[in-house]
């Protein structure tokens, strides 16, 4: 399947992310101590794993996922039609029972917009992976994690969810000609 070409456009960040944390992760594994963090609690490390393939690289095989499901919103986001260029008789119904049901973009701009979002989500959740990667990889099985982890991970989340939401809300208002 080939994508749309603002998918790709805005799929380059998220591409060049999965590639960084991929190479970063091959550069340290070779150096990770004999436990690796599997679990953070409130007090830093309470759970500690072997480093094998599957576990020092979790993080990044999650963000392969998010990727591939995100980039299949996006680019099946700009497929749907939108809602303004239904024509009047899609409503089998008659009082566009269908159409409300549907939840489909209202126009291509807010398709276009709403894409954009999923895919600037999915670099959020990349960036705050990576600072869980940046744990995960440390040379020595400390068990201290700085105050700042929670917030540092959570906080591009929000802010990619922020403007997802923002989008849809913007999607909602736009009048449907």
């Amino acid at each position: 399947m080939a994508f749309s070409r603002p998918v790709r456009r805005w799929l380059l960040p998220n591409v060049a992310l999965l590639a960084a944390l991929t190479v970063w992760g091959v550069l340290r594994y070779p150096h990770l101590p004999d436990r690796i963090p599997q679990h953070i609690g409130t007090d830093g490390v309470d759970a500690w794993t072997a480093p094998s393939i599957g576990n020092a690289f979790a993080l990044v095989f999650v963000y392969l996922g998010a990727t591939v499901v995100l980039t299949a919103c996006a680019e099946l986001t700009l497929r749907v039609t939108p809602e303004a260029e239904l024509p009047k008789e899609a409503a089998p119904f008659g009082n566009g029972l269908v159409r409300a049901s549907l939840n489909r973009p209202r126009t291509r701009t807010s398709a276009l917009r709403t894409a954009r979002a999923l895919l600037v989500l999915n670099a959020c959740t990349g960036v705050s992976l990576g600072v869980g990667c940046a744990v995960l990889w440390r040379s020595t099985a400390d068990p201290h994690v700085s105050g700042w982890l929670f917030a540092a991970m959570v906080v591009p989340l929000l802010a990619g969810t922020a403007g997802t939401v923002l989008a849809a809300v913007r999607d909602r208002r736009t009048p449907v000609n």
